[in-house]
């Protein structure tokens, strides 16, 4: 069976059928080995509290990750709006639903093989005080070779980086997908960029760095503001410039 096919068909179902009002382009997904050098190497890339896949589940092999990549009128409403979107703030929302339900049916796909599935949730699984996470999607999105990581500290893929990353890790080898041969970001490519440094509301993003605590405290003021939505600490906007939708 080919698994990947087989999940990229699911996602899209799932996306069909969902009811959603968060429209989205076409997934990616990649995979890496278990014991790529991102998972060995990643406590001195991340902290020392960062899970290896084995943590997740005991026998892993490999890390299965995915993009789900933002309509464009999901990026615009945003790009439009002085405050957050609603239509943002709702993808957020859904996506995170979204990415549960992908995971179960990976769960369901992969378990009829003999295969085992784990997964940590999307978001809100973090060190409190570093506000760094304990399961990086995005540096498996990494090992998986979907793209690299952007001055604006995003994963950017080739179809940028206004969407969500997900990941699953499983006891079987599939063969990994190669790394992508140079940079996402058109910043660390050729320095002519920096819209998302700009595009940052708070000055939280810098070229010279990024400020996890202002950015927080500035996402949880859209968790009050939409309020009848459930945890939308939410911004965005470092994701709306010109990579937005597209890798370079």
């Amino acid at each position: 069976m080919n698994y990947l096919k087989e999940l990229s068909e699911g996602i899209e179902h799932l996306i069909t059928a969902s009811g959603f009002a968060t429209s989205f382009r076409s997934p990616l997904i990649g995979c890496a080995a278990a014991d790529d050098q991102v998972f060995t190497g990643i406590k001195s890339i991340t902290h020392q509290g960062h899970m290896l896949p084995e943590d997740l589940l005991p026998g892993a092999m490999s890390v299965i990750a995915f993009f789900l990549p933002y309509s464009k009128e999901i990026v615009q409403s945003n790009l439009e709006a002085k405050k957050v979107s609603r239509k943002w703030a709702v993808a957020y929302v859904e996506t995170n639903k979204l990415i549960n339900d992908i995971c179960l049916e990976a769960k369901k796909i992969f378990g009829e093989g003999g295969i085992k599935v784990a997964w940590e949730k999307p978001t809100h699984s973090f060190d409190k005080q570093k506000l760094m996470s304990t399961w990086s999607h995005r540096h498996a999105a990494y090992a998986a070779g979907l793209g690299t990581f952007g001055l604006n500290n995003l994963f950017i893929t080739d179809a940028g980086c206004a969407g969500r990353v997900g990941s699953f890790v499983i006891d079987a080898y599939v063969t990994p997908t190669p790394k992508p041969g140079g940079e996402k970001c058109l910043h660390k490519k050729s320095g002519k960029c920096g819209e998302c440094v700009n595009l940052c509301p708070t000055g939280a993003l810098t070229e010279e760095g990024f400020d996890r605590q202002r950015c927080y405290q500035w996402l949880l003021k859209w968790d009050n503001y939409y309020s009848d939505l459930p945890l939308t600490d939410v911004c965005g906007k470092c994701s709306l410039g010109k990579c937005s939708t597209t890798g370079y």
